[in-house]
């Protein structure tokens, strides 16, 4: 079959504590469980003329021809699972996620950046909630516009941008929480964080949002010590904070100013004010190779 790239409504959704389900059900019961929310998923799916793309663990990928018809099948899918009995005292939910744009369409399955947003949208959905982008929501009719709602701007990975994020609000008496008027919105477009590496600076702000650090010269910042990793972390914009994450063997060490320095090891954590961060091993001296970091919001 030839490819065709065309505009899509790529939708995930997955079962909620499926993890859960299997400890206290059993496996056996788990996963009827689990198909019984498939087949509620798979009938919106077809019934707004949709198409079931693949099952891939407890998640469904579908595409639709509108924005319109995956909202109305989202809904469709939390009222379908709503409305089924307790297991073992456990009420099912789903979390659903998705996103309209080009996409390429080929043998039955579909890729491009419209399906990574689409997932992303699902994985930043909690269990009983429809998330989707902003660029989909100017697409829908008036009246399903109404059924949603601005939740912030955020982070996607991939994104050079942050993307204006919603919830469809598909629960027929829902009491809406809606944001204080007198609430100053932060302009996460203005917070940057200036690296110093030996004589290198680096700021990472909207318009860089991310580096990654290791022995490798492949990495934006490349660490000389031998005690670092190849590939040892990374620094990235989320919104208006700046996260080091440590993917390395032996750790990363930080400083805050004026605080105690600790071990990062297979973690994350938000930088704050102004530090040092050492690669493998914990601060000696001066002489040691550092990256120091002032955050600017």
């Amino acid at each position: 079959m030839t490819a065709i790239r065309r505009n899509l409504c790529v939708l995930f959704a997955d079962v909620a504590g499926s993890t859960r389900l299997y400890e206290k059900l059993g496996d056996a019961e788990a996963l009827r469980a689990i198909g019984r929310c498939f087949g509620c998923m798979q009938h919106a799916v077809l019934f707004y003329k949709g198409r079931v793309i693949k099952t891939i663990g407890d998640e469904v990928m579908a595409v639709f021809d509108s924005a319109a018809d995956g909202m109305l099948a989202a809904s469709d899918m939390q009222q379908r699972i709503d409305s089924l009995p307790p297991l073992g005292g456990m009420k099912m939910a789903i979390r659903v996620g998705f996103h309209f744009g080009p996409a390429i369409d080929e043998n039955n399955d579909v890729f491009g950046d419209t399906v990574n947003v689409a997932a992303r949208m699902a994985e930043l959905a909690k269990a009983g909630q429809i998330v989707t982008t902003e660029a989909s929501v100017d697409l829908l009719p008036e009246l399903l516009r109404r059924r949603t709602r601005d939740i912030d701007s955020l982070t996607v990975k991939g994104k050079e941008i942050d993307i204006r994020v919603h919830e469809v609000i598909w629960q027929e008496n829902i009491e809406l929480t809606m944001k204080s008027e007198s609430m100053v919105a932060v302009d996460s477009t203005q917070a940057r964080v200036r690296l110093r590496h030996g004589a290198d600076e680096i700021v990472l702000s909207a318009e860089r949002p991310a580096v990654s650090l290791g022995r490798d010269l492949m990495c934006d910042i490349a660490i000389r010590d031998g005690s670092a990793s190849r590939n040892h972390g990374k620094i990235e914009r989320r919104r208006d904070k700046f996260v080091l994450a440590d993917i390395s063997t032996n750790g990363t060490y930080v400083t805050f100013q004026g605080e105690a320095e600790f071990l990062l090891k297979r973690e994350e954590i938000i930088l704050r004010n102004r530090g040092r961060i050492v690669f493998g091993h914990a601060w000696r001296s001066a002489a040691d190779e550092t990256l120091e970091f002032v955050v600017e919001t």
